[in-house]
Protein backbone atom coordinates (compact mmCIF):
# COMPACT_ATOMS: atom_id res chain seq x y z
CA UNK A 1 0.00 0.00 0.00
CA UNK A 2 2.87 2.40 1.10
CA UNK A 3 4.04 2.15 -2.84
CA UNK A 4 0.34 2.83 -4.03
CA UNK A 5 0.32 6.07 -2.00
CA UNK A 6 3.70 7.19 -2.62
CA UNK A 7 3.00 7.07 -6.71
CA UNK A 8 -0.35 9.05 -5.90
CA UNK A 9 2.11 11.64 -3.92
CA UNK A 10 3.58 11.62 -7.30
CA UNK A 11 0.58 11.74 -9.74
CA UNK A 12 -1.03 14.68 -7.65
CA UNK A 13 2.78 16.64 -7.87
CA UNK A 14 3.08 15.39 -11.69
CA UNK A 15 -0.98 16.37 -12.27
CA UNK A 16 -0.94 19.63 -10.52
CA UNK A 17 1.97 20.50 -12.75
CA UNK A 18 0.28 19.93 -15.56
CA UNK A 19 -2.95 21.37 -14.71
CA UNK A 20 -2.10 24.82 -13.27
CA UNK A 21 0.64 25.68 -16.25
CA UNK A 22 -2.94 25.05 -18.61
CA UNK A 23 -4.55 27.14 -16.01
CA UNK A 24 -2.30 29.84 -16.56
CA UNK A 25 -3.17 29.92 -20.26
CA UNK A 26 -5.85 31.53 -19.59
CA UNK A 27 -6.70 35.55 -18.84
CA UNK A 28 -6.81 36.73 -14.91
CA UNK A 29 -10.81 37.41 -15.39
CA UNK A 30 -11.43 34.00 -16.92
CA UNK A 31 -9.65 32.17 -14.08
CA UNK A 32 -11.89 33.65 -11.35
CA UNK A 33 -14.81 33.55 -13.61
CA UNK A 34 -18.01 32.26 -12.35
CA UNK A 35 -18.31 29.12 -14.00
CA UNK A 36 -21.59 27.71 -12.16
CA UNK A 37 -19.45 24.98 -10.44
CA UNK A 38 -19.60 23.74 -6.98
CA UNK A 39 -16.53 26.41 -6.15
CA UNK A 40 -17.63 28.70 -8.41
CA UNK A 41 -14.49 29.07 -10.45
CA UNK A 42 -11.15 27.75 -11.80
CA UNK A 43 -9.57 29.52 -8.96
CA UNK A 44 -12.16 28.94 -6.29
CA UNK A 45 -12.12 24.96 -7.62
CA UNK A 46 -8.06 25.10 -7.32
CA UNK A 47 -8.07 26.77 -3.92
CA UNK A 48 -10.90 24.14 -2.49
CA UNK A 49 -7.95 21.91 -3.42
CA UNK A 50 -5.50 23.18 -1.20
CA UNK A 51 -7.55 23.81 1.46
CA UNK A 52 -8.24 20.28 2.03
CA UNK A 53 -5.45 19.27 1.67
CA UNK A 54 -4.11 21.63 4.39
CA UNK A 55 -7.07 20.60 6.57
CA UNK A 56 -5.95 16.98 6.21
CA UNK A 57 -2.19 16.99 6.94
CA UNK A 58 -3.14 19.18 9.61
CA UNK A 59 -5.39 16.39 10.91
CA UNK A 60 -2.26 13.82 10.09
CA UNK A 61 0.09 15.81 12.00
CA UNK A 62 -2.09 15.34 15.59
CA UNK A 63 -0.64 11.70 14.89
CA UNK A 64 2.83 11.46 17.05
CA UNK A 65 4.42 9.74 13.94
CA UNK A 66 3.55 12.23 11.77
CA UNK A 67 4.05 15.09 13.64
CA UNK A 68 7.63 15.90 12.77
CA UNK A 69 7.61 15.22 9.62
CA UNK A 70 4.54 18.00 9.17
CA UNK A 71 4.19 20.14 11.92
CA UNK A 72 6.90 22.41 11.57
CA UNK A 73 6.63 22.70 7.52
CA UNK A 74 3.03 23.21 7.98
CA UNK A 75 3.85 26.44 9.61
CA UNK A 76 5.10 27.62 6.47
CA UNK A 77 1.14 27.72 4.87
CA UNK A 78 -2.37 29.42 5.42
CA UNK A 79 -4.66 27.93 7.70
CA UNK A 80 -7.87 27.60 6.51
CA UNK A 81 -11.32 27.86 7.90
CA UNK A 82 -13.89 26.78 6.18
CA UNK A 83 -13.55 24.65 2.83
CA UNK A 84 -14.52 27.63 0.48
CA UNK A 85 -12.19 29.92 1.75
CA UNK A 86 -9.61 31.33 -0.88
CA UNK A 87 -6.42 31.85 0.38
CA UNK A 88 -5.08 33.40 -3.04
CA UNK A 89 -6.62 35.83 -5.33
CA UNK A 90 -3.48 35.84 -7.09
CA UNK A 91 -3.14 32.75 -9.34
CA UNK A 92 0.80 33.35 -9.44
CA UNK A 93 0.87 33.20 -5.66
CA UNK A 94 -1.81 30.31 -5.45
CA UNK A 95 0.69 28.19 -7.82
CA UNK A 96 3.51 28.60 -6.23
CA UNK A 97 1.91 27.74 -2.74
CA UNK A 98 0.42 24.43 -4.28
CA UNK A 99 4.42 23.72 -5.49
CA UNK A 100 5.37 24.16 -2.10
CA UNK A 101 2.58 21.69 -0.92
CA UNK A 102 2.98 19.53 -3.23
CA UNK A 103 6.97 19.12 -1.98
CA UNK A 104 5.46 18.83 1.45
CA UNK A 105 3.29 16.19 0.48
CA UNK A 106 5.90 13.98 -1.22
CA UNK A 107 8.16 14.52 1.88
CA UNK A 108 5.82 13.27 3.94
CA UNK A 109 5.48 10.42 1.34
CA UNK A 110 8.84 8.68 2.27
CA UNK A 111 7.50 8.37 5.60
CA UNK A 112 5.37 6.04 5.15
CA UNK A 113 5.63 2.91 6.07
CA UNK A 114 3.49 -0.17 6.75
CA UNK A 115 3.90 0.26 10.48
CA UNK A 116 2.77 4.07 9.92
CA UNK A 117 -0.20 3.39 7.62
CA UNK A 118 -1.38 1.30 9.88
CA UNK A 119 -2.01 3.80 12.65
CA UNK A 120 -5.15 5.19 13.55
CA UNK A 121 -5.71 9.02 12.96
CA UNK A 122 -8.70 10.39 15.25
CA UNK A 123 -9.85 13.72 14.04
CA UNK A 124 -12.88 15.90 13.41
CA UNK A 125 -14.81 16.67 10.50
CA UNK A 126 -16.51 19.97 9.26
CA UNK A 127 -19.25 18.90 11.32
CA UNK A 128 -16.95 18.72 14.57
CA UNK A 129 -17.96 14.64 14.48
CA UNK A 130 -15.47 12.54 15.93
CA UNK A 131 -13.67 9.63 13.38
CA UNK A 132 -11.24 7.65 13.87
CA UNK A 133 -9.23 5.96 10.84
CA UNK A 134 -6.14 4.07 9.52
CA UNK A 135 -3.76 6.61 8.55
CA UNK A 136 -3.83 4.55 4.17
CA UNK A 137 -7.53 4.87 4.16
CA UNK A 138 -7.31 8.86 4.99
CA UNK A 139 -4.47 9.14 2.66
CA UNK A 140 -6.49 6.92 -0.29
CA UNK A 141 -9.32 9.60 0.47
CA UNK A 142 -6.54 12.62 0.24
CA UNK A 143 -5.38 11.99 -3.24
CA UNK A 144 -9.33 10.51 -4.36
CA UNK A 145 -10.64 14.30 -3.46
CA UNK A 146 -7.74 16.18 -5.09
CA UNK A 147 -8.34 14.10 -8.38
CA UNK A 148 -12.37 14.88 -8.05
CA UNK A 149 -11.95 18.37 -7.95
CA UNK A 150 -9.06 18.00 -10.52
CA UNK A 151 -11.46 16.64 -12.69
CA UNK A 152 -13.78 19.36 -12.11
CA UNK A 153 -10.91 21.72 -13.17
CA UNK A 154 -10.26 19.91 -16.83
CA UNK A 155 -14.20 20.34 -17.41
CA UNK A 156 -13.57 24.18 -16.76
CA UNK A 157 -10.50 24.74 -18.67
CA UNK A 158 -12.55 22.72 -21.47
CA UNK A 159 -14.90 25.00 -21.96
CA UNK A 160 -13.03 27.23 -21.52
CA UNK A 161 -11.48 26.42 -24.96
CA UNK A 162 -7.99 25.10 -23.01
CA UNK A 163 -7.42 21.62 -24.38
CA UNK A 164 -6.46 19.99 -20.40
CA UNK A 165 -4.45 16.86 -22.07
CA UNK A 166 -3.97 13.82 -20.86
CA UNK A 167 -4.56 13.10 -17.36
CA UNK A 168 -4.21 9.53 -17.02
CA UNK A 169 -2.19 8.11 -14.22
CA UNK A 170 -1.21 5.35 -16.63
CA UNK A 171 0.32 7.89 -18.71
CA UNK A 172 2.96 9.38 -14.98
CA UNK A 173 3.74 5.47 -14.87
CA UNK A 174 4.46 5.23 -18.45
CA UNK A 175 7.03 8.78 -18.17
CA UNK A 176 8.25 7.26 -14.85
CA UNK A 177 9.67 4.02 -16.66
Amino acid sequence: MSEYLQRMARYNQWMNDKLFAKVAELPKEAISEDRDAYFGSILGTLNHIMVADLFWLHRFATNSSCREALAHPLTEFPTPASSRDILFDDFAELTDTRRALDGLILEFAETWTPELLAQPIHYRNMAREEHVRPLESLLQHFFNHQTHHRGQTTHMLFHAGIDPGVTDLLVMMMEES
